[in-house]
């Protein structure tokens, strides 16, 4: 434990950096926006290409995985939205809950962190998990925020749906880098270069932004923060590890990386939409602020967990 602690510490410390420069001023929220963009649009996209353009793509697909990572966030994410419905939430409202209770921070800080403490290896289930966020439950708030206010499903709001998932980086490079990979073709050594190193500023970019971002949050409503803290730091991993180890099992390799991906803090995105909407935007800010301080101590307790012999 104390092993693990000490190699994700780095990590953490690069983000409680950005959290100084952010809180003294150092770093404006303008500053800190247009470092998310850079980071966002080019660094990870340009080391998310590059991972997926050379790895074979019966590397990266692996239907078991999808399934019990499917199973693990789909119970939590119902937990999420049974608990608000008891607090006689709007669907909205709930619906957002239920994202922070299963969305974590698997581009910004789990993909370099959990490559460099698996090895590449990892690469592959980090990115397909990655998908099934941003694809599946990244269009299933939009499609509940929605039809809860207009009480239906509208060709309008797949139509957002759609333009969404175009117009993520994210989605955008992994899709372009599998479909170089398809085509069999070698990455050019000055193409392989140029994406070494605009993804090598991924790492510290995007642990710096999420520290500098931190600090604009708020802590209100903070006993509610404390329970979606708790279903994603707690809830979301052992129930993955239940998924990936007996429901729909996999090898202990790819079941550790799911259990330590899903045991990530609560992804900074879920902010954007909830902000965007307009629904319960202080309630999110406070569990991406919460989740990610004690996240200090249970991502490597989960880690230490899953690599114990």
């Amino acid at each position: 434990m104390v092993e693990i602690f000490l190699r994700t510490l780095p990590f953490f410390a690069i983000i409680g950096l950005g959290f100084w420069a952010g809180r003294s001023r150092f770093f404006s929220p303008e500053a800190t926006a247009y470092l998310t963009k850079f980071v966002f649009f080019f660094a990870l996209s340009a080391m998310l290409f590059r991972f997926s353009a050379n790895l074979p793509f019966n590397e990266i697909f692996d239907g078991q995985l999808v399934a019990g990572y499917l199973w693990g966030t789909a119970g939590v994410y119902g937990i999420g939205m049974l608990v608000a419905f008891l607090r006689r939430l709007d669907v909205p409202t709930a619906a957002v809950e239920a994202q922070c209770a299963a969305i974590g921070n698997t581009g910004f800080l789990g993909l370099p962190m959990l490559a460099l403490l698996f090895g590449e290896a990892a690469i592959g289930p980090i990115m397909l998990i990655l998908s099934v966020d941003l694809v599946v439950f990244s269009s299933l708030i939009v499609i509940l925020i929605n039809g809860g206010r207009d009480g239906r499903l509208t060709l309008a709001t797949l139509r957002l749906i759609g333009i969404g998932l175009v117009k993520n980086p994210m989605i955008v490079s992994i899709s372009a880098g599998l479909a170089w990979s398809a085509i069999g073709l070698p990455v050019p050594a000055p193409m392989n270069d140029f994406l070494t190193i605009l993804g090598g500023a991924a790492t510290p970019g995007a642990l710096f932004a999420i520290g500098a971002s931190l600090a604009e949050r708020s802590a209100e409503r903070v006993q509610i923060a404390a329970w979606l803290s708790f279903c994603k730091l707690i809830v979301h991993p052992m129930l993955v590890a239940l998924a990936v180890l007996w429901v729909f099992p996999v090898d202990a390799f790819t079941a550790s990386v799911a259990i330590s991906a899903a045991a990530l803090p609560v992804a900074g995105n879920v902010y954007m939409l909830a902000a965007h909407y307009g629904v319960a935007p202080q309630r999110v800010s406070a569990a991406i602020l919460l989740s990610t301080a004690a996240s200090i101590l249970t991502v490597p307790a989960f880690i230490a967990w899953v690599s114990a012999p």
